[in-house]
């Protein structure tokens, strides 16, 4: 299926010279005047290499046949991030550059998306919330309070995110994933 740089988004697979690669990340740009301009950080499914292009508004794209399927996430040994099938208990590796900044809302046993070509792992899909416990906060300083003031807090993944000064150690929190900010604090 053909699709306009318009509908480019990160996690799409495409073909560029009959070679599948795999969007990364991608940031949209709208200059004063002229076309509209996509920035696309690529990853080719065959060589692993990654670097990055820009398209513009009225570039045209055949889509990769790509699949997603429920996996569950193990663990990370510092290169590597294991995942295993939910329903067949095949193993899937994937590698931390793959995985990303995304890696700061994966908790141990979370089930996730991933998407799959030709029957081999390329990258995941995060639920766009997540809730995560925090294991680390300072004490909010009482006083400028009337601005919607912030602390910074840490994650049981180890992510570091500005959080209103109420919050303290062991709560809950919903952090959303495509932003990596705080939501709402969530009583489990």
């Amino acid at each position: 299926m053909a699709i306009d740089a318009g509908q480019l988004r990160k996690g799409i697979a495409i073909y560029l010279d009959d070679i599948p690669h795999y969007i990364v990340d991608m940031e949209f740009k709208k200059p004063g005047k002229g076309q509209a301009l996509y920035k696309c950080r690529l990853k080719n499914l065959r060589t692993e290499a990654q670097y990055e292009r820009t398209y513009r508004s009225g570039d045209r794209f055949e889509t990769a046949d790509v699949m997603e399927q429920d996996l569950q996430y193990l663990y990370s040994d510092g290169e590597h991030f294991h995942f295993m099938h939910t329903e067949s208990f095949e193993q899937h590796s994937l590698p931390a550059e793959t995985i990303g900044d995304q890696a700061n809302f994966m908790k141990e046993e979370m089930v996730i998306k991933a998407v799959l070509l030709d029957e081999r792992v390329i990258g995941v899909v995060l639920p766009n919330f997540v809730i995560m416990t925090v294991t680390h906060a300072d004490p909010g300083v009482k006083g400028d309070t009337a601005s919607g003031a912030t602390k910074p807090v840490t994650m049981e993944s180890g992510y570091t995110l500005n959080v209103p000064l109420f919050i303290q150690e062991g709560n809950n929190l919903r952090i959303d994933t495509r932003t990596g900010d705080y939501v709402e604090r969530v009583n489990l």
